[in-house]
């Protein structure tokens, strides 16, 4: 992905494409991996 994160964001995980939190931070590290580049590209399209 080459998405600009928000550097000064809400993320503390670094889980967030976008830099502000999103919730990710609860889910099991294969929950994680399992999300798609289409799905972090659709977080990122709606935080704009």
């Amino acid at each position: 992905m080459t998405n600009i994160r928000n550097e000064n964001g809400t993320c503390q995980c670094g889980r967030s494409p976008t830099g502000d939190c999103i919730g990710w931070h609860t889910l099991t590290p294969e929950e994680y991996e399992s999300k798609t580049d289409a799905e972090k590209e659709a977080v990122f399209a709606d935080s704009e």
